[in-house]
């Protein structure tokens, strides 16, 4: 058994480092030495702040979107964590200041709740990413960011309890568990806790937040600070906004409509934003002692990352943000002090000792400044003063407002940041049908949460031989009509964040019916209608569609396909705004931009999560029983773009046959670029054919992972077939949560 003492990286670097150079050896060798010390003290699972593992900026795009193994289990043990034993834990570490990394003020609780903003404000709605589910702040790229300088000691602080309780107390419920216990404690209102956060193996998920390749392939930021969506902070390694003011200039007025801007990328509203704000800087202060900095990140020194080079490199000589000044008198304690400073002072900017621009109170004759005493009397008090982001709060007339209305009225500001905080920790989580804990908050808006199923559903075998008798009473056309639907229904699922699917039907509400790739989705629904009306309240809208789609399938020779109904009804589209389909068989850049192109499809394919070899299939699939006419997206028959010709001219448009066509149309032509006459689309043409692909079917002979697929789907269509019906099966339940990785349909 190997002992695991807190100690910091530091401290033992240093004494190792000291007793080596007696011996002379050279700088690497030192170096080697200490790694090789600190493996041994540490186990690599063991390590207080870092992997010692290089940094990976590779791709996520696996081929196999699963949890895995130890992802299951931590999930099936999340359930017995007693989640209030954790905090009671949590609340006894706040107060044991370690030498390594001293306790402001003796308390832990203002760093903890750093570090619970810090994991979870960044996720951003524009794809779902970010967020403390999955902990990738433990991982390249985040643990580097600048925002997150000294989050390491955290962590470390942490270990402790992490260790005490095992596989079932996830590093993503431990970090928001940490800022929950340290609100609570230090006299903050407590909403509740939605536990069973999955912890990544990587931060493979975090490297489309930058800075990496592929993030300025999918969302460039050409100059920092001015960062648009779908990228959540205006700078790549923050959190939010620059807290000097914006483009690092001391002007509240423009960082006020930038504070407002980002804020609304992870949706929150002007209350919401304020709360936060107010709540988060209620405690603690800033961390900047003198100009020289932190010192290297985790990424540049994994074995010494962030030592300080000011001074002693922590307590009074810590620099983490580069400001330094405390935000109230009372650092420890939830009040409203805050709001009140900022509308009792009249404030003016400096430069403070780490050389950034903050603000202090403009005293009058005779006042003295308000101050915090630090952890000893060696050192100075600290001033209490503000950030540019902070003084913007007064600049804004919306803002301003909340401001005096917070202050004046506790009761109030203890709500809306209640509630404020449990969104920003719990929006990425998804539904409430994922909360590993019975005590967990009832449903919030912001989860969308649907209505019970009907009491007595319908009997799917009946509702299924009335779609028998559509389709077979059609000429082939309500085929695509039906499988369109349902995978529009379903494509707008989000592995991210746990949004979209078809369950709810919101296809049927704005803003996804109105969007230009659900175009005459309407006409499948409307010769649904007289089922639905049969079956009444016992069959949703939602399970109609998805069985639609199945007997779709299987009428045009798919495997027989295994239903598992009980979806429900969605009352309108809300939660759809950020969902419509990356995958519309176009791209917003020129086809020559093929390997950005690719970039972007793989990623959009993660994001939906299937695998490569899924998303081939239903592509294939789309291609071959897609709809015919008035037709947007991957389920359209290519030639229905070809408007100038006749569908009579075109017999195989209204066949409809499920087979592998598409991988052996695209493997036997020569393909050129084309623009459709009459609408424009860019397409690609079939040598002296009248044959058309779309970008994205173009787009899979060009890289060798999905040529591959090509080839073996090409080769034998009972493969195609089956894995068509596996991944179609799967995309339509991927929404029917039971837990963090159960589903209702497993059973």
């Amino acid at each position: 058994m190997v002992m695991v003492t807190m100690f910091s990286s530091a401290v033992m670097v240093n004494m190792f480092s000291s007793a080596v150079m007696v011996t002379k050896f050279s700088s690497a060798m030192r170096t080697l030495l200490c790694l090789v010390f600190l493996r041994i003290l540490y186990p690599v699972s063991a390590l207080p702040y870092a992997s010692p593992q290089a940094p990976n900026y590779l791709p996520g795009y696996p081929d196999e979107w699963a949890y895995t193994t130890r992802q299951h289990a931590e999930a099936e043990a999340a359930p017995k964590i007693d989640y209030k034993e954790v905090m009671k834990d949590i609340v006894k570490v706040m107060t044991n200041s370690r030498d390594f990394w001293p306790a402001d003020n003796g308390n832990y609780g203002p760093l903890f709740i750093r570090l619970t903003w810090h994991n979870t404000g960044s996720y951003r709605t524009s794809d779902g990413r970010g967020g403390a589910d999955g902990a990738r702040q433990r991982f390249e790229p985040e643990r580097s960011w600048a925002d997150n300088t000294n989050l390491d000691k955290a962590r470390a602080l942490l270990w402790p309890i992490k260790r005490k309780y095992g596989q079932g107390l996830s590093w993503g419920d431990l970090f928001v568990l940490a800022g929950n216990a340290a609100f609570e404690s230090m006299g903050g209102p407590y909403f509740g806790f939605c536990g069973g956060r999955i912890d990544a193996d990587d931060g493979s998920e975090s490297v489309q937040l930058g800075p990496s390749p592929e993030q300025e392939v999918l969302m460039p930021c050409k100059v920092a600070g001015k960062c648009q969506e779908p990228l959540g902070a205006n700078a790549i390694g923050l959190i939010y906004v620059n807290p000097e003011g914006h483009m690092g200039i001391p002007d509240p007025v423009a960082t006020a409509r930038h504070v407002r801007e980002v804020f609304a990328r992870m949706d929150m509203n002007d209350s919401e934003t304020v709360a936060l704000m107010g709540g988060g800087h209620s405690f603690g202060g800033t961390h900047g002692a003198c100009p020289a900095g932190a010192g290297p990140s985790p990424r540049e020194d994994p074995v010494n990352p962030w030592p300080g080079l000011c001074g002693s490199g922590k307590g009074y000589d810590a620099f983490t943000s580069g400001f330094e000044f405390a935000f109230t008198t009372h650092p420890t304690t939830f009040d409203v002090e805050y709001f009140n400073n900022l509308i009792n002072f009249d404030w003016q900017v400096h430069v403070g000792p780490g050389g950034r621009f903050q603000w202090k109170p403009i005293l009058s004759e005779g006042m003295d400044a308000p101050t915090v005493p630090t952890n000893d009397g060696r050192y100075p008090r600290r001033y209490v003063g503000a950030l540019t982001s902070d003084i913007a709060l007064t600049k804004d007339e919306a803002y301003k407002k909340l401001v005096e209305l917070y202050a004046s009225d506790r009761k109030l500001f203890n709500r809306a940041w209640s509630h404020a905080w449990y969104k920003l920790t719990t929006r990425d989580m998804g539904p409430r049908t994922r909360c590993s804990n019975d005590d967990a908050p009832p449903p919030q808006w912001f989860q969308y949460p649907l209505p019970d199923p009907p009491a007595q559903l319908a009997n799917f075998e009946e509702v299924k031989q009335k779609l028998v008798e559509v389709l077979d009473d059609d000429t082939g056309e309500a085929i695509g009509m039906f499988t369109r639907l349902a995978w529009q229904c379903s494509s707008t699922f989000r592995s991210t964040d746990y949004l979209g699917g078809c369950n709810g039907a919101r296809i049927r509400f704005s803003p996804q019916k109105d969007w230009a790739v659900n175009i005459n989705v309407v006409s499948a629904i409307d010769t649904l209608e007289p089922i639905k009306e049969e079956f009444g309240d016992n069959l949703s809208w939602a399970d109609l569609i998805i069985l639609a789609g199945n007997t779709a399938l299987e009428k045009a020779g798919g495997k027989s396909l295994k239903f598992c109904g009980g979806r429900t009804d969605a009352t309108d589209g809300k939660g759809s705004e950020h969902l419509h389909p990356k995958i519309t068989g176009k791209f917003t850049e020129p086809l020559v931009q093929l390997k950005d192109s690719m970039v972007q499809l793989k990623d959009s394919i993660g994001i939906l999560s299937l695998t490569q070899r899924e998303f081939a299939a239903l592509n294939g699939a789309g291609y071959a029983v897609g709809d015919l006419r008035d037709c947007d997206g991957l389920f359209c028959r290519r030639n229905s773009f070809q408007t100038a010709v006749a569908n009579s001219e075109r017999p195989y448009l209204t066949t409809s046959n499920l087979t592998n066509i598409f991988f052996l149309t695209l493997l036997s032509e020569r393909w050129d670029k084309y623009t459709i006459p009459d609408t424009g689309k860019e397409m690609y043409k079939a040598r002296g054919k009248d044959q058309l692909m779309l970008p994205t079917d173009f787009l899979f002979l060009l890289d060798p992972e999905l040529l591959a697929i090509v080839q073996d789907f090409a080769a034998d269509n009972d493969l195609f077939l089956s894995v068509v019906a596996s991944a179609w099966t799967k995309l339509s339940n991927v929404d029917r949560f039971k837990g963090p990785t159960g589903n209702v349909c497993d059973s």
